[in-house]
């Protein structure tokens, strides 16, 4: 019988210790060839070296532009992706457990490896497919679900309908200095509220009625931004959206889907496109070359 009952904690032990969050074995990073449906970009805040690329099969860093890895052991698909702006151990994400339903709203507070549920949103579990954090103030985030632009202002805890007027939102960014402002890249053109999200209005003639799938804040500059559309392709605003210039990259034919700037440096841009590729550019977005 003593037996008996020490093989049975053991057993018990290994079944609900696979999913601990503790699991040393979840803290790795797994070497992968491949980049598969890329939903999300962002560079390390601390570490430059560092690209992290959120997909349908988990989470995917790239090194030094040349390793990469999947970043623990989760397959989910995180639809919606944002890094905290300031700690470079805490991600945000939605999205779809790899089991299949929604995910909520999740946080990881250990670069990725491992993630919590912080809350299912407004009639969830909600899958945001476009997320926000914003830079000016990381307790602000926005999630766009079923027709509703959702808002927290207690760090995802709690969320309230900000808006539901907004066309299909593609992607979201938020000012670095003005935790008022966030922008909207939807449908409908590139639009913008300065009032966390509540009131919205075209940011940009220039981008009024294209779809634009894009957009890029500068984190130490706000008034410069990069942005993709239908209509003008990549384009470089130097006055806050108001007007934008056309630049002449075609990616080799390929859309970027996400842009990213990294914090320490913003003259280095990232952008992932369609065919799953990685471009850099050293120029603010001028100029591009294929890392990955």
């Amino acid at each position: 019988i003593a037996i008996l009952v020490i093989v049975g904690l053991i057993f018990i032990s290994k079944m609900f210790g696979s999913n601990n969050a503790s699991d040393t074995n979840s803290n790795q990073l797994y070497p992968v060839r491949t980049i598969t449906h890329a939903h999300g970009l962002g560079v390390g805040i601390t570490d430059s070296n560092k690209l992290y690329i959120a997909t349908h099969h988990g989470l995917l860093v790239l090194i030094n532009e040349k390793d990469l890895y999947k970043v623990g052991k989760s397959e989910d698909d995180y639809m919606g992706f944002s890094p905290h702006p300031m700690n470079s151990q805490i991600f945000f994400s939605s999205g779809h457990p790899s089991r299949g339903g929604n995910i909520g709203f999740q946080k990881s507070e250990d670069g990725g490896f491992n993630w919590k549920i912080i809350s299912l949103g407004i009639e969830g579990p909600v899958d945001f497919h476009a997320m926000a954090v914003s830079s000016a103030n990381p307790e602000i985030i926005y999630g766009w679900y079923q027709g509703n632009l959702q808002r927290s202002e207690n760090g995802g805890k709690s969320w309230s309908i900000a808006n539901s007027e907004l066309q299909h939102i593609v992607f979201m960014a938020t000012d670095p200095k003005d935790e008022n402002v966030v922008y909207a890249a939807t449908v409908q053109g590139l639009m913008v509220s300065r009032n966390k999200g509540k009131d919205w209005s075209q940011l940009s003639d220039d981008l009024t009625g294209t779809q634009v799938s894009g957009i890029a804040v500068n984190p130490k500059e706000p008034e410069k931004m990069l942005s993709f559309s239908s209509k003008l392709k990549l384009a470089k605003s130097n006055d806050a959206g108001k007007t934008w210039q056309k630049i002449n990259e075609n990616f080799n034919d390929e859309t970027p889907l996400y842009i990213a700037y990294d914090r320490q440096n913003p003259n280095v841009v990232y952008t992932i496109t369609e065919a799953q590729k990685v471009y850099k550019s050293v120029d603010g977005g001028s100029t591009w070359k294929i890392i990955y």
